[in-house]
């Protein structure tokens, strides 16, 4: 965004409050919110530009959904703006499910609240269908993106994982760079022109010199409070262990949260006993009746072992390695998508991305509880957000109240 123009932290604070607090069922959600707010009602950033996000958050360990966030900071405002879009998604989950962590610890159930879930889920499913529609309609425009994106769509609704996902994308990559085309051709010339100009006009945060300055400033005021935290506490020792063991999963994690669970459940109940096999399954179900994404289970994990403090430290050891490491690799790519071979690649893969999207559409739907109310509620909810564009945060307000006086 231009230089003159440059969005106020207290604004994207308030808007990234805004899309952690609505974003309910898994890391495609928080995409989806993200696209609806950034890109449809306050038009900061372009479709491309996200999706081109959504494909190096793929590639790279740790949380997708948090990944996208963090490009889409950095894009707006550098590594500031990377920053406090990450702290503004994750707080809402983090604070909701130590809210409810600190309940069941006490009470031992939360099925008061599952109505709310039941009606949030196929709105949630509206949701990611209406971005769907949107990113597709910005990403295809010919029979051969039209292939590759339907083709991405069923072959990871039958296949999903991390192998099925590079594949694709690698595949829609050759194929964008072979297309020799002429129209093409000229497209990923103007397409290299504009970025130029667009570089040459506007202090862009992605240049070397402010992303070697801001980064390690970003990081030391995200340490500092954690160490100060640490170095303060008479459980010093378990918060460091916390951090450093979700550090390492968060590093070890490829294609979403919900990659991740098998690897949580053998490290916090087979390795360290840090949850019984029935307190795991119900940490993965209130995320589920939590924003955010899955992995914000580490804030469970961390606030059973040692407390508040043990949930901030796992938290940050879960987000932190990964987001500077999206960052970094923000940076690289706005100095490369300019390329005329980049842009054929992109092109390929963004209509890929764009058919991901509807798979993970069709994975959550298989949450929903089957009946004539769920249905209801997402063919409602995709009404209001493609006839009448209506904030999705509504929707999914409304949703829940459907849920709480229905199921």
């Amino acid at each position: 965004m231009p230089s003159d123009q440059a969005l106020p932290l207290a604004t994207l604070a308030l808007l990234f409050l805004r899309i952690g607090c609505t974003s309910v069922g898994g890391f495609m959600a928080m995409v989806a919110v993200t696209q609806h707010v950034i890109v449809e009602r306050h038009r900061l950033l372009p479709e491309s530009d996200l999706l081109d996000g959504l494909a190096l958050a793929s590639i790279l360990p740790g949380p997708v959904a948090i990944n996208v966030v963090a490009y889409t900071g950095y894009r707006l405002r550098g590594v500031s703006g990377a920053a406090v879009a990450i702290l503004c998604a994750v707080l809402p989950a983090f604070i909701c499910i130590v809210l409810l962590g600190s309940l069941y610890f006490r009470f031992g159930s939360m099925d008061t609240l599952r109505p709310l879930f039941l009606g949030i889920t196929p709105a949630i499913v509206a949701v990611v269908l209406a971005a769907g529609c949107r990113l597709w309609s910005a990403a295809v425009h010919d029979w051969r993106q039209a292939a590759l994106g339907i083709g991405a769509a069923l072959a990871l609704t039958a296949l999903p994982g991390l192998p099925t996902t590079l594949a694709l994308m690698a595949v829609a990559a050759v194929v964008g760079c072979t297309d020799r085309r002429p129209a093409l051709l000229a497209a990923a010339a103007a397409a290299t022109a504009t970025a130029t100009a667009a570089n040459a006009a506007t202090a862009a945060p992605a240049a070397s010199a402010a992303l070697r300055h801001e980064l390690p400033l970003a990081l030391a005021a995200g340490l500092l409070p954690l160490s100060g935290m640490i170095a303060f506490s008479a459980k010093a020792g378990l918060l460091l262990q916390l951090a450093a063991v979700f550090a390492g999963m968060s590093l070890l994690t490829f294609g979403g949260g919900y990659v991740f669970i098998p690897l949580l459940q053998h490290t916090v109940v087979d390795t360290y006993g840090w949850l019984a096999p029935r307190q795991f399954v119900d940490a993965l179900a209130l995320t589920q009746l939590s924003p955010g994404p899955v992995m914000i289970s580490s804030a469970f994990v961390g606030l059973k072992v040692a407390g508040l403090a043990g949930a901030i430290a796992a938290s940050a050891g879960m987000f932190l390695p990964s987001a500077v490491l999206m960052i970094a690799a923000s940076g690289a790519m706005q100095r490369i998508r300019g390329s005329a071979r980049v842009q054929a690649a992109l092109r390929g893969v963004r209509a890929t991305l764009a058919g991901m999207v509807f798979s993970a559409a069709f994975t959550l739907a298989g949450l929903v509880q089957p009946g004539w109310a769920a249905v209801l509620i997402c063919a409602l909810a995709l009404w209001a957000l493609a006839r009448w564009h209506i904030d999705a945060a509504w929707v999914v307000l409304c949703a829940a109240l459907a849920g709480w006086l229905v199921f």
